[in-house]
């Protein structure tokens, strides 16, 4: 382990409660506390790479290593849950080395990769290999999100947990999503089998043909002004619907990612209210950046979802604090300056954030939402950002929370940091940020990942653990339609008959 900064200390307790002859590995003292039941004062026990207890203030058990919080807010590890580290097959741009130091600078511990790589993660068979190509390289744990074209949708029978319980659909696609879900028919047999097999969908929800349609009229964007119009609001809000209508017909649980307009979060958000098994997530790019912005800035935010209006962010801003949205994603997806730097229709869409992931939706909300209370905007970032996405992806039984018998998953976070990001600071392997130039409220100084100090940025340089991450196993989070399995949530989402066993 690299923290050495770390102190050790050698004070022991008696009476009820003492800790075993031979203490904790490490104790977190003098923070706030981010729990299930609210913000606490005091610290956090680890043994086994295990929270073994919530402490009291001034509390001084045994332990091999302490780390003095001074005050800051220790969070449970954050999940993202839409990260592209490019393996295998593009790790000239990204690889997990980079990506999962980035993760870890940004407080995130856990991370879940999308499939579009090259090749495509299509077959059950191919995600141990997947997991080899990582072991030893990642600082952060992490699962797979499988992939589906229309030549393979019959793989999905012979997916187990093992290797994912989310399968990613592209709608319509680009630069380094080719695979794209075209035909109506093919649609809803996935569809049909994820709701027989128990899987959950992610769905890139933007319909190809409407843009085909559009391309027809319009021809490529000249310049970056263009871009939006001819990748509007109405293709997300098209897909959206028959997303939703395809749920109801085969009651197949899906969560949307990067929703990009107020339109699609509403229709999404009407869908779950309705009690369809419907989520949705934004991220944090969508909800920093305006179309305006994208004049001045261009390649290096363009997306796929575009970057909407000022209305839809703010749109979007309010679904995310009033529970709309269930999770945030980074949808870290690095491209090389050399690739941003090609002309407007050539350049691809996406930007690198899973360091900034946290970071930048807290700064927004301590922005946008200057009198909630402090402690009520780190309780809804530990929500969305950590204990969401575990209930939604088959890790609830050990992610997710700071609570006993959860992995030592934490981040130190201090809200009153404020900081410039520049180039320097980035630790993604593309070398650049699109926040590059801001100032930032709010910033992870030191990662937790199963009780080992994996990230130190306490310093004037910061310092990395060990690349032991490692590849989860997970629960069925879902009911297959008809079946025995996990059982509905009073807010729409499912959670398992009972809790799955910690491993």
């Amino acid at each position: 382990m690299n923290d050495n900064k770390a102190e050790n200390m050698t004070s022991t307790t008696t009476g009820p409660g003492a800790v075993p002859a031979d203490g904790f590995d490490l104790h977190i003292t003098n923070a706030r506390v981010v729990t299930p039941q609210g913000v606490v004062g005091g610290g956090v026990a680890v043994r086994g790479g295990r929270i073994a207890a919530v402490t009291a203030s001034g509390a001084v058990p045994l332990a091999r290593r302490t780390l003095d919080a001074q005050g800051r807010y220790l969070l449970p590890g954050a999940i993202d849950s839409h990260v592209h580290f490019r393996t295998p097959g593009l790790t000239y741009k990204e690889d997990w080395a980079h990506g999962s130091r980035a993760a870890a600078a940004g407080g995130v511990t856990t991370v879940i990769d999308m499939p579009n790589t090259q090749p495509p993660l299509t077959d059950p068979g191919e995600a141990e290999g997947k997991a080899a190509l990582i072991d030893g390289e990642s600082l952060v744990d992490y699962r797979f999100h499988f992939g589906v074209t229309e030549s393979t949708v019959e793989n999905l029978h012979r997916l187990t947990p093992r290797e994912a319980t989310s399968v990613k659909v592209f709608m319509t696609g680009h630069h380094t999503a080719p695979h794209v879900i075209r035909d109506p028919l093919v649609l809803d047999r996935i569809f049909a089998i994820a709701a027989e097999r128990g899987l959950r969908l992610l769905l890139h929800a933007e319909d190809d043909a409407v843009f085909s349609l559009l391309d027809g009229l319009l021809g490529p964007p000249a310049g970056y002004g263009d871009y939006e119009p001819s990748r509007p609001r109405s293709g997300g809000i098209v897909a959206a619907a028959k997303v939703i209508e395809l749920v109801r017909r085969h009651g197949t649980s899906v969560h949307v990612v990067h929703v990009s307009s107020a339109e699609e979060s509403e229709l999404l958000r009407a869908a779950h209210h309705a009690g369809l098994p419907v989520t949705h997530e934004v991220t944090a790019h969508h909800l920093s950046f305006s179309a305006d912005d994208t004049q001045r800035l261009g390649a290096r935010i363009r997306l796929s979802p575009a970057i909407r209006t000022v209305a839809d962010q703010s749109r979007l801003w309010r679904g995310l604090v009033d529970g709309a949205v269930a999770t945030i994603g980074s949808d870290h997806a690095p491209h090389t300056i050399e690739e941003k730097s090609r002309s407007v229709q050539d350049s691809p869409p996406g930007l690198p954030g899973v360091q900034e992931l946290v970071t930048a939706v807290f700064t927004g909300m301590r922005r946008r939402f200057p009198e909630m209370p402090l402690d009520e905007v780190m309780t809804r970032v530990a929500g969305f950002s950590s204990q969401r996405p575990a209930e939604l992806f088959g890790i609830a039984g050990r992610k997710g929370r700071v609570a006993p018998g959860y992995d030592a998953d934490l981040a130190l976070f201090d809200p009153e940091a404020t900081w410039i990001m520049s180039a320097a600071d980035v630790h993604a392997k593309c070398g650049w940020s699109a926040y590059e130039g801001w100032t930032f409220t709010g910033r992870p100084d030191v990662t937790v990942r199963r009780g080992e100090v994996i990230y130190d940025g306490r310093g004037h340089d910061p310092v990395f653990g060990t690349p032991s991450g490692v590849w989860l196993e997970a629960e069925p989070s879902v009911r297959p339609v008809g079946g025995a399995g996990a059982a509905p949530r009073a807010d729409g989402g499912e959670t398992p008959d009972a809790s799955p066993a910690l491993v």
